[in-house]
């Protein structure tokens, strides 16, 4: 029983960690192209913004997908999702804020499950 319960963890880190590159890697690339233009949603400043994203998308999904530290991994990646759910896309309906909101529920389920047996760091 213990074995499909971290074949679920796995699974989730996947989907969770992987599928949020495909949202981080562009954003990455803007930064590698010299484009700071973004999004300033806490008044912090777009190249901040965009920063602490690409932080969150890249660096953290990449630690969530193989599980390296994932539960401090969540944390920012939780931030994020929640930034985008309810202020970025605050005014818009709940369908604009649907994949960021299923994306924290992820991250918060990683953050309680730990990464598994089948990470980096071998949690059990």
């Amino acid at each position: 029983m213990e074995n499909k319960k971290d074949i679920g963890i796995l699974l989730l880190r996947i989907a969770a960690g992987g599928f949020m590159l495909a949202h981080g890697i562009p954003k990455l690339m803007k930064i590698f192209n010299g484009d700071w233009g973004f999004a300033n949603p806490l008044g912090i400043g777009p190249e901040a913004s965009l920063v602490l994203t690409v932080f969150a998308e890249v660096i953290c999904a990449g630690a969530i997908l193989i599980g390296f530290k994932t539960k401090w991994a969540t944390i920012p990646a939780m931030i994020t999702m929640l930034v985008a759910a309810f202020i970025v896309h605050g005014p818009d309906p709940f369908q604009k804020k649907e994949m960021a909101l299923l994306y924290f529920l992820m991250y918060a389920a990683l953050f309680f499950l730990g990464s598994g047996k089948y990470s980096v760091d071998r949690e059990s």
